[in-house]
């Protein structure tokens, strides 16, 4: 390990970061490679910074993921924990999506970066189809070693103040198995491709025709000089077909022989065989053995006799893009995929989204408009003139081809805009107008029939996504605004006592949850602290949570010594038969007497500081959770609560994380307070929730409550203070 980390100190922090991907690649026996970076400052989605290996025609649409996706490397990042997807279909089967995209044999490890409570992101390997269906020792061992290297060079990146890591686009490592050939080797080489019978052509790793025979040339009927530099499919449009287009995507990520049979017109069948290795692909192509081989693809004609010249990637991205707008839950979900996803697709140079609010046409999200382009054509009414007010209204998409037919109908857009093409693509559901999505490109841009199609299509799928988003957001907006007012708006002010309160929702997710917490006076010396969790995730938990604090509150008012509380709050959940049960801590304050009374319903116990720095957690009956028993009873624990102590309550949510220890968290959260005598209690609480414990996303609500005991209980508080939620 000292050599490693005497190799990272001499190198800069790409460098190293790229070093590191390189050896792990090759310790591994793996055939490629990929970095992805948690994104400051929210941390929520994950950047592609650094691959080998693997096509920019397929890393591209992965080069932003969000922490929340359902991915390898998102799950590793967020959970905290090793993917490994053997190639017997288990990619399919865990990651429909990903499956769906990338319906090849090939084997996948994802492992989270990490160090000490930090999540950097995660690093991605890939093996071949061939690969034995268990990671083997060696493999695992590389792979940990792999992520510790990369941990300590974006802790250092880290510590100098600087994300540099991440750039505006991945870096692409050279995958070269050989070293490069001298003038004699080479010339030697391109003799010998010359004199074999059958054609011999090297693709780079993306597709590219890097060499080619003359043999090989003669036989796609076209001269060696055409073709070097060019993708296949440009040159010779019979190779268009997806079908040859998926068997080279399969070559390249499966790393096993494809072949397939294809017609060069008018009648010539040739037989191409590919031969991947990581740096690229070595094709063999020769006259099919006898005639039209049997279910070969045939290229379709369309009007004029010639072949479409479809863009080879598209279908790709599309069926990318499809499959991830599935998956969008909020209208900023499906904005944002327009705008990282369709650019690439289609060689657009911008994109906007505008969505019909109130007879206007309002934008919500672009990219690559200049801003006073956008404020001048945002806020369109759908009756005016403009293109995209016409498209909205009559549903029929627009294609302008040239910046002079864009002035032929109208002059005013053309005159305001420097871009050359344009598309207006109507947003439809159900009938319905919901928008229009504009896509623009600074050089003339044909439309072929084909892509008309395909934008046509992706429409309705963007318009569908855009309608699912905005209804999403309309409950989810009411969820909260109802969890909101049932939460504490303010704490009550008490003579010596300290208190501070925060909720902290998850991250991601449809619904909403149930934690609560709330402080009570009872008198003048005595106030009763209560904090709990309803079972589940939406309105329902949200109401109960709002009866449960509400009983609390009344029975606790009443008099009722602290396990009547719960037991009357307990035989009243059981009446109205919820079919959800819930934990709840009840502690009962008596600031003169400087002690403390707790009770818990199924809670995690709290933890209590002394002053003179000892914590420990509180041992407490576990008793029953609320709902369940009606006969249910509670005890209830009696411990010294002397001037300057600090007792912290919280939820699950807060030490429930995905591969981590429960202990092991509460541990790190006794470590986050520790001194707290010397901080306020808002700083206290901003160290125990800052992102580290669970890793960048929250997974579950979480609800804290602080109270720290001052040795008066006659003084006066801090002037009391709106709890924090976000």
């Amino acid at each position: 390990m000292a050599g490693r980390t005497s190799f990272l100190s001499r190198t800069g922090a790409g460098l190293a970061l790229d070093s590191v991907l390189e050896r792990a690649v090759h310790d591994a026996g793996a055939y490629a490679g990929g970095v992805w970076l948690l994104s400051p400052p929210d941390r929520k989605i994950l950047r592609l910074v650094v691959t080998t290996g693997i096509p920019q025609t397929v890393s591209r649409p992965w080069e932003r993921v969000s922490v929340a996706a359902s991915v390898p490397v998102a799950d590793a990042t967020r959970e905290r924990r090793l993917v490994w997807l053997a190639p017997d279909g288990a990619l399919a089967r865990h990651y429909p999506r990903a499956g769906l995209i990338l319906p090849y044999s090939f084997a996948v490890v994802a492992a989270p970066i990490t160090s000490g409570g930090t999540t950097w992101g995660a690093l991605l390997l890939l093996w071949p189809g061939s690969h034995p269906p268990d990671l083997s020792e060696a493999e695992h061992t590389a792979v940990d070693e792999a992520c510790d290297d990369l941990a300590a060079v974006c802790r250092r990146a880290a510590q100098r103040g600087g994300s540099t890591l991440i750039g505006p686009r991945p870096r692409i490592l050279s995958a070269r198995s050989s070293p490069p050939p001298g003038p004699a080797q080479a010339l030697a080489a391109v003799d010998f491709a010359g004199r074999l019978p059958d054609g011999a052509c090297s693709l780079d790793l993306d597709g590219r025709i890097a060499f080619i025979s003359p043999r090989a040339a003669e036989l796609v009927g076209k001269e060696p000089a055409d073709l070097v530099g060019a993708l296949p499919a440009e040159k010779l449009p019979w190779l268009s077909d997806p079908v040859f287009e998926d068997r080279y995507r399969s070559a390249v990520l499966s790393q096993q022989p494809m072949s397939f049979t294809a017609l060069r017109p008018p009648d010539t069948w040739l037989t191409i065989h590919l031969h991947p290795d990581p740096s690229g692909i070595s094709v063999v192509i020769a006259p099919a053995p006898s005639g039209e081989p049997e279910g070969a693809p045939q290229p379709q004609p369309t009007p004029g006799g010639k072949p479409p010249p479809v863009r080879p990637g598209t279908l790709y991205h599309l069926m990318h893009l499809a499959a991830s707008l599935t998956e969008a839950v909020g209208v900023e979900d499906v904005v944002e995929l327009i705008a990282d996803q369709i650019v690439s697709a289609f060689d657009a140079e911008a994109v906007a989204l505008l969505t019909l609010q109130e007879s206007r046409l309002r934008i919500i999200g672009s990219h690559g408009f200049a801003p006073e382009l956008l404020e001048r054509f945002d806020a369109k009414r759908i009756a005016g003139l403009s293109p995209s007010s016409v498209v909205a209204r009559t549903g029929t998409a627009r294609f302008f081809a040239t910046r002079e037919e864009l002035a032929e109908e109208y002059s005013e857009v053309a005159a305001r805009t420097t871009k050359a093409a344009w598309a207006f693509l109507p947003l439809i559901a159900s009938g319905r107008a919901v928008g229009v999505c504009v896509l623009a490109y600074d050089t003339p841009h044909p439309f072929p029939h084909e892509e008309r199609a395909a934008l046509t299509s992706l429409a309705g799928l963007i318009a569908q996504a855009l309608d699912r988003g905005r209804l999403y957001d309309a409950k989810h907006h009411l969820a909260h605004g109802l969890q909101e007012g049932l939460l504490p708006q303010t704490l009550p002010e008490v003579g010596g006592l300290d208190v501070t309160g925060r909720y902290l929702p998850a991250t991601y997710g449809m619904d909403i949850g149930g934690d609560f917490y709330d402080l009570i006076r009872l008198d003048d010396t005595t106030v009763a602290a209560v904090i709990g969790d309803v079972e589940g995730h939406n309105v329902t938990a949200a109401a109960l949570m709002g009866q449960v604090r509400t009983a609390v509150h009344a029975y606790a008012t009443a008099g009722a010594s602290p396990d009547e509380v719960l037991t009357r709050t307990n035989r009243l959940l059981t009446d109205l038969a919820p079919d959800l049960s819930t934990s709840c801590l009840y502690v009962q304050v008596d600031l003169a007497a400087h002690r403390a009374r707790l009770v818990t319903a199924g809670h995690p116990p709290p933890l209590l500081y002394a002053p003179d720095g000892h914590a420990e957690t509180v041992p407490l009956p576990a008793g029953i959770l609320l709902g369940i028993d009606c006969a249910a009873t509670y005890e209830t624990v009696d411990v010294p609560l002397p001037p300057g102590s600090l007792l912290m309550m919280y939820t699950d949510g807060l030490v429930e994380c995905p591969g981590v220890d429960m202990d092991a968290a509460v541990r790190e959260v006794g470590r986050r307070l520790a001194h707290s005598e010397d901080r306020s209690l808002d700083a206290l609480a901003d160290s125990v929730l800052r992102p580290g414990l669970c890793g960048p996303v929250r997974n579950d609500d979480i609800a804290l409550l602080l109270l720290r005991a001052s040795a008066d209980p006659g003084r006066t508080p801090d002037p009391g203070r709106t709890p924090d939620r976000e």
